[in-house]
């Protein structure tokens, strides 16, 4: 008499070639496949491992076994596993040189003789962002690593994760309320640090420059820093200094860079007190100092900026006194992470990587206003 499990792994693989099950046809569970033959777990799963490895099914982890395209020689994911590499997904909003590129080179470099990645882009919006999640789990992918196009909303893809402990990691930000694993920049320690230093030099009229869109747990950080970095030294916190209208640097923008130019001029004139311009990401920088030329104050002499983020300095870009992020520290612990995780380590995790302030040329003593007006 054959082995309970060859009784299993018989009649799962004639319901396979009856096409009873078709291609892309999720198979019973361990646990189902258990109660229906009365036997074992072990025993259920030994059958199931025996149909994969014959490549009559594959199997996702967290998702459950389905059935092969028996026409299909070889998948990536099969290709992946014939190395004994595992296949991961990443998907991005955007990326450049100011952020994301070198993030993204040393997720690619930690990973060689360790894993493949397939990379993809959602350009910041959740339905891309739902629709590729799905994509690289269909192509069979074992593990994803995520940059969240919005942060207080979660799609039901990552949801479902989670539940089922798929093997996924965000990076960048984080979701309130849910149990994940995630690799940022700490934010608001940045920020704060950021803060200082312009305090130091004596300005208090610090305008802040950001997205239009942004309740994201990274901006949320950079806003409770400087708020934080005020009251540590006991001075008030200007909001209405603060500029939330841009919509030209989005990852897909809602407003040419024209537009944002003149918002930035239009906020200047309105506060002519402002000392400082604190930009949260390079980009807003970039307009700052475009419409601080057209209005004829010079940078860092009648104002200074500071922002997140910068390319590589050379004589092409403006090079800004900005908050570094580690992105070659945090593609690396993303990519250990992940690993981690498919290895069977169920831990939660949040990293928090610290930015380094790098002192450009457009930051200076603050500079005393006269009353001619802009």
């Amino acid at each position: 008499m054959k082995p309970l499990y060859e009784q299993v792994y018989e009649s799962l693989k004639k319901d396979i070639v009856s096409e009873r099950y078709k291609t892309g046809d999720q198979v019973p569970s361990e646990k189902e496949l258990a109660t229906t033959f009365q036997v074992s777990r072990i025993t259920s799963k030994k059958a199931l491992e025996k149909l994969a490895e014959e490549g009559f099914i594959y199997r996702k982890r967290g998702r459950g076994s389905f059935v092969k395209d028996s026409n299909q020689m070889e998948t990536r994911s099969s290709h992946a596993e014939s190395e004994g590499k595992p296949l991961f997904g990443l998907i991005v909003t955007a990326f450049d040189d100011s952020f994301g590129s070198g993030l993204i080179t040393s997720i690619v470099e930690g990973s060689r003789d360790k894993c493949h990645f397939i990379l993809k882009c959602s350009f910041g919006i959740p339905e891309n962002e739902e629709k590729l999640v799905k994509e690289l789990l269909d192509d069979g992918v074992e593990g994803l690593i995520v940059f969240p196009a919005k942060a207080e909303h979660y799609s039901s893809e990552i949801l479902k994760m989670v539940i089922n402990k798929f093997p996924f990691i965000l990076i960048d930000r984080s979701f309130k309320g849910i149990a994940a694993n995630s690799v940022s920049t700490d934010n608001k320690a940045a920020a704060k640090k950021g803060i200082d230093y312009l305090i130091n030099k004596g300005h208090q009229e610090i305008g802040v420059l950001m997205p239009y869109y942004f309740k994201t747990t990274t901006i949320d950080d950079r806003l409770h820093g400087i708020v934080e970095a005020f009251s540590e030294k006991q001075l008030r916190v200007n909001r209405k200094i603060w500029c939330y209208d841009l919509k030209s640097t989005l990852p897909t923008p809602l407003a040419a860079k024209e537009e944002d130019i003149k918002v930035i001029k239009h906020f200047i004139r309105k506060h002519q007190d402002i000392t400082a311009l604190f930009a949260l990401e390079y980009k807003i920088a970039v307009l700052a100092k475009v419409a601080l030329t057209e209005l004829s104050i010079e940078v860092p002499n009648d104002m200074s900026i500071i922002c997140f983020d910068s390319p590589p300095w050379n004589t092409i870009e403006w090079n800004f006194t900005h908050l570094k992020q580690n992105e070659n520290e945090l593609g690396k612990l993303a990519t250990q992470r992940l690993l981690a995780m498919y290895s069977g380590e169920s831990q939660i995790v949040n990293e928090r990587i610290p930015a380094k302030l790098i002192i450009g040329p457009t930051t200076s003593s603050c500079a005393v206003k006269d009353d001619s007006g802009v």
